[in-house]
């Protein structure tokens, strides 16, 4: 269960796909006037990463990876397609979209006409691709083992580009009503806000998620040892001859 929960937290705060990579500036720049429109867009983006992610990762596993098609037949465990990665994925990305654009389209109108050009570009968004090459890399490095990591990052993915474009619609709204500078008015003083926003996110960087993960040592209970006192005088047994005792005895009486 703790793995599921770094791999969002990473996903959403420490490795963000705006303020970490900043992919998909495009769109994130151009539909962050209206909180409405990006709540709108961010949904969406969040729906094609969960299809899409899965996806990818199935085709990778079982077509592209080498040695993947070896449950076709063993004579094709030598074969390896990961050349064709980024059409597939493309491909992938570009039908989801489409079931998504028309989707929008028949059960909100409003929103479809708000989003106009930017909705069917989700294709093309760095972003929505950039999540299915990073699935690809960490599969392959090992750190995803499993399609529910897979799932997990595609969700958390998309809702850390939804926290980010409505966190930017909501600062962007506010400041019609700021004074701002002639010359910032626009896409300036956005720029520079999201480069504020994005230092900020920074400091997600600092917390080890890793840390989660560690069990609690049990404490140790050190019992009090108690040590005797070594006494001053020993006993010692007697073993000395007669003739000795005479020695010791007149080198007395000579003092």
């Amino acid at each position: 269960m703790m793995e599921y929960i770094n791999i969002f937290l990473k996903s959403v705060f420490m490795e963000n796909m705006i303020f970490a990579f900043f992919l998909g500036m495009c769109s994130y720049l151009a539909v962050s006037k209206k909180v409405s429109t990006a709540i709108g867009l961010g949904v969406a983006v969040i729906f094609v990463q969960i299809i899409t992610v899965p996806l990818n990762y199935l085709i990778y596993k079982y077509v592209l990876e080498a040695g993947a098609l070896k449950w076709l037949d063993p004579s094709y465990a030598s074969l390896d397609l990961s050349f064709l990665t980024f059409i597939l994925f493309i491909a992938s990305v570009a039908t989801m979209v489409q079931l998504v654009e028309m989707l929008v389209e028949k059960f909100s109108p409003s929103l479809y006409n708000s989003l106009g050009i930017f909705l069917p570009l989700i294709a093309v968004n760095c972003a929505i691709l950039g999540g299915s090459l990073f699935m690809q890399q960490r599969v392959d490095g090992g750190a995803y083992s499993s399609f529910g990591h897979v799932v997990t990052f595609a969700f958390a993915s998309g809702f850390g580009w939804l926290i980010a474009i409505v966190a930017l619609a909501a600062i962007r709204e506010k400041m019609q009503y700021s004074h701002v500078l002639d010359p910032l008015k626009g896409l300036g003083i956005t720029f520079i806000v999201t480069g504020l926003m994005g230092i900020g996110f920074m400091a997600f960087g600092g917390i080890d998620v890793k840390a989660l993960n560690k069990a609690k040592e049990p404490k140790k209970v050190t019992e009090e040892v108690i040590v005797p006192k070594v006494l001053d005088t020993v006993p010692v047994v007697d073993t000395l001859n007669n003739d000795t005792i005479k020695v010791v005895e007149d080198t007395i009486n000579n003092k």
